[in-house]
C-alpha cells in the first residue's frame, strides 16, 4: 500500500535522529523511514532487532542500543500501516 508519506510523518519524527547501519552501509535518519524501500525497512528492522537482541549490546553503548528500539519500532509502526 502506497500512502503519502510526507504528510504522516509526525512533528516529533522531523527532528534529526541517526542510526548507523551497516547492512544499508549509511546513516539512516529517522524521517527517512516514511520514505525508505520496503526491502531497505526489512533490513533495518531486522539489524535493529538483532542489536536490541543481545543484553551485552545495552552495557557496550547504551546510546546505540535506545536508538536501535527507536528505530525498530518506528520501523514496525510503518511496516504495518503499508501492509493494511
Amino acid at each position: 500500500m502506497n500512502y503519502s508519506r510526507h504528510r504522516d510523518v509526525p512533528k516529533q519524527e522531523s527532528r534529526e535522529k541517526w542510526f548507523k547501519s551497516h547492512l544499508l552501509d549509511r546513516e539512516v535518519e529517522l524521517k527517512e523511514l516514511y520514505e525508505m524501500p520496503q526491502e531497505e525497512l526489512d533490513m533495518l528492522m531486522a539489524e535493529t532487532a538483532e542489536l536490541r537482541s543481545d543484553p551485552e549490546n545495552r552495557q557496550r553503548n547504551i546510546g546505540k542500543y535506545c536508538t536501535a528500539g527507536y528505530f525498530l519500532e518506528l520501523a514496525r509502526i510503518i511496516d504495518k500501516r503499508r501492509a493494511e
